[in-house]
């Protein structure tokens, strides 16, 4: 199987796993809290038979990657992806952040800059900044709602994420969109997840501060977002994010809720290759 060494860390090794399908201009699709590149399913094939090379790899801490018990910052999840992107040396690349996945497109391009990077895709993404604070009254997240999501994922976590599931995949005000044995696998990805990865990241998306990474974004853009997401809801991200990026593109997916990439696969797809292929 392949991985990629991105640091060493208390003597050890942490090694990201990655696939490569197809050939062409590549794609990064890097995925969600709390899942892993499975959660890509819906998207690779479309893509490679588009003609993209698709990479998708596991973030530290989820999916067949290296559990460290530190560096789950978004600082250090933007080297890692650098390091990917080095080790693999594409050029010429489109990164697609999905939820947690946007931070790391954010913070890649704010600290490392596009000389790798063509295009970007914000999808269903927690920029520009989540927590509601005095210089960000519009932010969605406020202390109480961030310790929900600790409180669960200390407690009972597979509960917890049984739960997260069923709000993942059901637009705001409707019915779940996918089939129960669909959330279970979605569910199962996310408790083989390290606990303590689950835990830190939550602190890492609710409280990190997007906004000047957004302002220093120089490719073409794509904003994809559910206007049902009752996870990470449209007007605090999305909407926000398209404000701040210049001349970005905004594609408003109606009815989808957070995980439109797989309830809404067919219209998430045409959008994101149109813009790819733009």
């Amino acid at each position: 199987m392949p991985y990629v060494t991105v640091a060493i860390q208390a003597d050890q090794p942490i090694d990201l796993y990655y696939e490569v399908q197809g050939t062409g201009k590549p794609v990064v699709l890097i995925h969600g809290w709390p899942l892993s590149g499975r959660s890509w399913e819906p998207q690779i094939a479309p893509l490679v038979d588009a003609g993209f090379q698709v990479i998708t790899y596991d973030r530290r801490g989820f999916g067949q990657s290296s559990k460290p018990w530190e560096g789950y910052d978004y600082d250090t999840l933007a080297q890692d992806l650098k390091a990917l992107m080095d080790e693999l040396d594409l050029k010429d690349a489109a990164i697609v952040g999905f939820s947690m996945g946007g931070g790391e497109v954010a913070r890649y391009l704010g600290q490392y800059g596009s000389d790798r990077i063509s295009k970007a895709v914000l999808a269903s993404a927690v920029p520009p900044y989540l927590f509601k604070t005095d210089d960000n009254p519009d932010g969605g997240l406020e202390e109480q709602d961030i310790q929900q999501f600790l409180d669960g994922v200390s407690g009972d976590r597979i509960a917890f994420l049984n739960d997260f599931t069923k709000n993942f995949f059901t637009p705001k005000d409707g019915k779940l969109l996918v089939s129960k044995p669909l959330r279970l696998y979605h569910r199962e990805i996310a408790s083989f997840a390290s606990p303590k990865a689950t835990y830190d990241c939550v602190k890492s998306f609710a409280y990190t501060d997007f906004r000047d990474d957004l302002k220093k974004f120089d490719v073409p853009t794509l904003v994809i977002h559910g206007d049902a997401d009752q996870i990470v809801p449209f007007e605090v991200s999305g909407q926000r994010s398209h404000d701040i990026i210049a001349d970005s593109q905004l594609h408003i997916i109606e009815g989808g809720p957070h995980g439109n990439n797989v309830t809404h696969a067919k219209e998430f797809n045409q959008a994101l290759i149109e813009f790819l292929n733009d």
